[in-house]
């Protein structure tokens, strides 16, 4: 530690040790000063200079060390000083106070905690280069934030100490008006009674009100800024356009509809988008078709015998497309339209913040929501054959089996559609860069997920990363170079899939030309209500992120489309703290909120609970004895903060624990509950149990027992 720091330190101690041991604490009450008024007030007549000068010191320290009663003493200046030379002395006092806590903060902390933390303080420095007074200067206008919070974080980065303190000295001037006034009404407090006059009430009711009318004016400076060189038009055609017909478009334009808001779905492609099309119904109806197959396979197991049993390809591909067709209606541009919505097949193009064009004609929208989805990304590798090569999209089209498949990819969508086609008799190899399988899953739950696969005897290759392809003799097969580190693997192909991500669609429809930005991982940038930078516009679903699920999607619209069409009476942040998913594998694998791993990486205290499914009677008589529930819980609470189920059908059995972490219902109320013997949700209910028995102390038992052995004698 340098001797500057530790002069520092030893000053702040030395202050606070001061100002406690002393006393000093008890004048900085409300208490005090209004049994002090009277004299503080003839002091103030007598030594004007005086005064002035010993109160804004005070300020200043208390400010600087960020003791708790700024408040206090701003409401004093207003009683003591008057309105005009009471708000600047505040105002100066304050800035001064805050910009000493902004050097001390940086001082003490900064260059350590930016190397500590310096992947996310760059990040952090180039948000504050761009935007950094603009930021600071909501924060100092809107009081709700703590200014003590706002000198240490701000103190941490790299904005200018000039710049701090004009920007929070016009920030705070509106805030410290209000307050210096409320303060004026206290000098004309003669007794209790007089809380309730107008003055005082109307000075009270100011502060109570100030955060909320500076928020909403700050965001009426921000959006003047961003609308400034666009026209505004004085009419409008719609109450919202929609751009995207996938799960988010779909259900934004069916409130706009339900609400009566006149409403336009622009889709160019298929109404429905990649979840009817190419991703969750015909991924779901092919592992219906694989799932039967293994029954068929494994059918000795039940004692039934099955002989001379094949599969017709082309008919397990033509089924997956019926499935499609028979889906399609729910999503149809003749239902959307019956329900009140105007569809519009074309190619839209956003030419300002409230007009869309399409099909050569312009819509005047006073919203705009993007719901455009995202795309299976496509590597660019070295000497493939692009005929040989899909993904998620593209894959629908086989119709004759290949002889040889390689997946790339361990997430959910390489897992699931790895695991079919070998269960349909492709000889399948799944590649992966990560050491295991789902990365994002604790490790101890995909880990089930891998060996039940490798026991059905899938050939499956972790820490491996594809380098480049080459020719073979065969013009329709080539090989596939690998990469482990210190070895290398070729393997024969005559089809690959690439599962590895997707990609958002932000481009080609005018984000460009807007300044529409993307956030780092190519997702369209919104705040916490969907909002892009400018106010109107929205984006949820798979192009806004984080989740790129189908039901986060549709939860995503409901506060896209609520927050356009009302958000001038109430808007609603997105929720994001109950989001499930599953992995359709077999086993599923279904999560909701921490993983262990999350948990840890964020410090938070836990417990852990676990009950095995091979011992749950219906998974045993049904044969499917395979899995295990894992709950995560608060430390010695039973607060569930995730939970993870590998086993048949968990992700219909992690609806228990969804339904108790969004109502707050903990484990106790699970093991209260009655279940159906015997069920597969037998096993939720089996969990809570381990819970209470890990839960009772051994003191506790010590002393039934003794009651025991006393009722009978003993």
């Amino acid at each position: 530690m340098s001797v500057k720091k530790l002069i520092l330190i030893i000053a702040i101690a030395a202050a606070f040790v001061v100002f406690y041991s002393l006393g000093l604490d008890q004048y900085l009450s409300l208490d005090y000063f209004l049994a002090q008024r009277d004299a503080l007030l003839d002091y103030q007549a007598n030594e004007p200079f005086k005064a002035a000068i010993i109160f804004f010191l005070i300020y200043v320290a208390v400010t600087a060390l960020s003791l708790p009663a700024a408040t206090l003493i701003t409401l004093a200046a207003g009683a003591i000083f008057g309105l005009v030379q009471g708000l600047l002395l505040v105002s100066f006092a304050s800035t001064i106070g805050a910009s000493i806590a902004f050097l001390m903060a940086r001082t003490l902390f900064r260059d350590s905690v930016q190397q500590r933390f310096q992947s996310s303080f760059s990040k952090i420095n180039e948000g504050i280069d761009k935007e950094g007074a603009f930021y600071l200067f909501g924060l100092r206008l809107v009081p709700i934030f703590p200014f003590v919070a706002v000198n240490l974080l701000m103190g941490l980065t790299n904005f200018p100490l000039r710049r701090y303190f004009w920007v929070s000295q016009l920030g705070m001037l509106p805030g410290t008006f209000v307050y210096v006034n409320a303060g004026t009404q206290l000098a004309e407090l003669d007794s209790l009674s007089g809380i309730a006059s107008p003055a005082i009430l109307l000075s009270f009711a100011a502060l109570g009100i100030f955060p909320f009318v500076a928020k909403r004016a700050l965001e009426r400076i921000k959006a003047q800024r961003v609308y400034s060189e666009y026209d505004k038009p004085k009419s409008f055609d719609s109450n919202m356009v929609v751009i995207g017909a996938g799960a988010a478009g779909l259900v934004s334009s069916y409130i706009a509809a339900a609400t009566k808001a006149k409403v336009d779905l622009i889709e160019r492609h298929k109404m429905g988008g990649d979840c009817l099309n190419t991703g969750c119904v015909p991924s779901k109806a092919l592992i219906r078709s694989a799932k039967i197959k293994h029954y068929v396979d494994t059918a000795n197991t039940y004692g039934v015998n099955v002989e001379n049993t094949s599969v017709n390809f082309e008919a397990v591909m033509e089924r997956v497309q019926e499935v499609i067709k028979k889906i399609e209606p729910h999503d149809s541009i003749e239902r959307y339209t019956d329900l009140g919505v105007n569809c519009i097949t074309g190619s839209a193009k956003i030419l300002d913040p409230w007009r869309v064009e399409v099909n050569g004609e312009t819509i005047a929208a006073q919203n705009i929501v993007i719901a455009t989805g995202a795309r299976p990304t496509m590597p660019t590798i070295e000497g493939l054959n692009t005929e040989l090569a899909y993904n998620s999209d593209t894959i629908w089209n086989l119709r004759t089996p290949p002889k040889s498949m390689v997946v790339v990819g361990t997430g959910p969508i390489g897992c699931e559609l790895a695991q079919s086609f070998h269960r349909l008799g492709v000889n399948v190899t799944l590649v992966g860069r990560d050491m295991r399988l789902l990365p994002k899953e604790d490790e101890d739950m995909s880990s089930l997920v891998l060996a039940k696969m490798r026991d059905e005897g899938m050939n499956i290759l972790l820490g491996h990363s594809v380098v480049r392809a080459k020719d073979t003799t065969d013009s329709s097969q080539q090989l596939l170079v690998l990469d482990a580190g210190e070895q290398s693997k070729e393997i024969e192909f005559d089809c690959v899939l690439f599962a590895v991500g997707r990609t958002a669609n932000t481009r080609g429809f005018g984000l460009e030309e807007l300044g529409i930005e993307n956030s780092e991982n190519g997702t369209i940038e919104v705040n916490e209500y969907l909002q892009t930078k400018y106010p109107n516009i929205y984006a949820c679903g798979d192009v806004a992120g984080p989740y790129q699920l189908t039901h986060a999607a549709s939860h995503q619209a409901w506060y896209a489309s609520v927050n356009a069409l009302f958000g001038t009476l109430k808007r609603f942040k997105a929720d994001y703290r109950v989001i499930p998913w599953a992995t359709f594998t077999d086993p599923e694998i279904a999560r909701v909120g921490l993983s262990e791993d999350e948990a840890k990486q964020a410090n938070i205290e836990y417990d852990v609970h676990r009950y095995g499914i091979d011992d749950l009677d219906r998974a045993i008589a049904d044969s499917v004895d395979y899995g295990q529930v894992k709950v995560l819980t608060e430390k010695g609470k039973d607060k569930i903060l995730g939970a993870c189920i590998v086993g048949h059908h968990a992700g219909d059995l992690i609806t228990e624990f969804v339904t108790g972490m969004k109502h707050n219902l903990g484990l106790n109320k699970l093991l209260g509950t009655i279940h159906i013997y015997p069920t597969l949700a037998e096993s939720n209910k089996y969990l809570a149990g381990e819970w209470k028995r890990a839960s009772v102390k051994p003191s506790t038992l010590k002393l039934v027992e003794r009651f025991h052995q006393w009722r009978r004698g003993a």
